[in-house]
């Protein structure tokens, strides 16, 4: 079975996490978010894996490689100019023309059943199947209009205020005929804003699937917790993959420790936490639930890190308390600071001692606060591009 991965966006949405990375190499759990996809499609039964590439496509070849090692053939296809979703799949023809195949974004984290949407489809008799999940706001997806045949009648993009006739927003998974590839042309096209209207219009069959279970983009920092979040919740037990050292520290599980890990006298770390290789966690630090640190990181006394997503690298000082922030590699935050829920601050930054940062602040890589600041806004660094907007 043949799945095709969209791995095209620039993922401006994300900034500052995506100048050195492109989205779907956001890291989960210390790895990145594309390997959990692909080892998802694996275990569905897709041993073939075609991936569109743009921005910083060769980090994703790089990681992936041949896909031998995730169980899988993976072949890549290069794009030259921004083609949209359904150009990204027509640019892949020569890959996908023998049979059915799935469509899925390089962003998405899920745990639905796509064997059982390929089935869907292939009994459906039609061009076009539609993975379409209930969301209690479905404004930031397109909407569907499902009956009982599970026929889709209606398709509308991102609705506006009483426009929102269905609450089944669609995923941006698709299973497909192969013969669908003859309605996309070979220029920039979208799967929602083009083909499905010009299908629909044409009476052309499409379906939905009714998905059950988790689906995520990471399509925003919002998102990109709430996916981390629901990662972590799902960690099955306490694995600890190597030599830890412990001088009086309480665990309390579900826990992923890595190599070479130290806790420090009366320190609390509360489950679930994923916390990476070369580590070192100080003296009566509390780490709470759905929180992820990465390699080589340090953790200074007396701490408080609490639903936060922390990259490689990373240096937080004494008496510091990190609540819902994502940091980013090498990072070095000085004594006393507070960073707010939902702060992203960038790669190499350098934040002084005693510094606050407030909620949904985005701080652009190698930035310098200096000691004693409050930061109430966005820190940009002219040398990086500023747009968060798109895809």
């Amino acid at each position: 079975m043949k799945a095709c991965i969209l791995c095209g966006g620039a993922g401006t949405r994300l900034r500052p996490l995506t100048f050195e990375r492109p989205k779907p190499s956001i890291p989960i759990l210390n790895k990145p978010s594309v390997g959990h996809l692909v080892e998802h499609l694996s275990k569905n039964g897709f041993n073939e894996i075609i991936i569109t590439l743009g921005y910083m496509g060769e980090v994703i070849e790089k990681y992936l490689g041949d896909g031998s090692l995730f169980g899988v053939d993976i072949k890549y296809v290069y794009e030259k100019e921004k083609l949209g979703t359904a150009g990204s799949v027509k640019n892949a023809e020569k890959y996908l023309d023998d049979g059915p195949f799935l469509v899925v974004g390089g962003d998405h984290v899920l745990n639905l059943n796509l064997r059982e949407l390929y089935d869907f489809h292939n009994v459906s008799g039609a061009l076009v199947t539609i993975s379409v999940l209930s969301i209690d706001d479905p404004r930031e997806f397109g909407i569907v209009d499902l009956d009982n045949n599970h026929v889709i009648h209606r398709f509308k993009e991102k609705p506006g205020r009483g426009e929102i006739f269905s609450n089944l927003a669609s995923t941006g998974i698709y299973a497909l005929s192969p013969e669908v590839l003859d309605y996309i042309p070979r220029a920039k096209y979208d799967f929602a804003k083009d083909l499905f209207p010009r299908l629909l219009a044409e009476n052309r069959k499409i379906s939905g699937w009714l998905a059950r279970g988790q689906w995520t983009d990471v399509g925003n920092p919002r998102a990109y917790r709430e996916a981390q979040r629901w990662m972590l919740e799902n960690m099955p037990g306490t694995y600890i993959h190597g030599r830890m050292v412990n001088e009086g520290a309480k665990l309390n599980g579900p826990l992923d420790i890595g190599n070479n890990v130290t806790f420090g006298r009366h320190s609390v770390v509360v489950g679930p936490v994923y916390i990476g290789d070369d580590t070192t966690i100080g003296d009566n630090v509390l780490i709470g639930p759905y929180t992820s640190i990465g390699d080589r990181c340090h953790i200074g006394n007396d701490c408080r890190i609490l639903s936060s997503y922390i990259y490689n690298g990373v240096k937080i000082g004494a008496g510091c308390s990190v609540s819902g922030a994502i940091m980013d590699n090498d990072i070095t935050l000085g004594k006393g600071c507070i960073l707010e829920n939902g702060v992203v601050i960038g790669p190499r930054a350098m934040i002084g001692n005693d510094v606050t940062v407030h909620s949904d602040v985005r701080i652009w890589p190698e930035v310098v606060i200096n000691a004693g600041t409050s930061v109430s806004k966005d820190v940009i660094n002219d040398n990086f591009a500023t747009d968060i907007n798109g895809s």
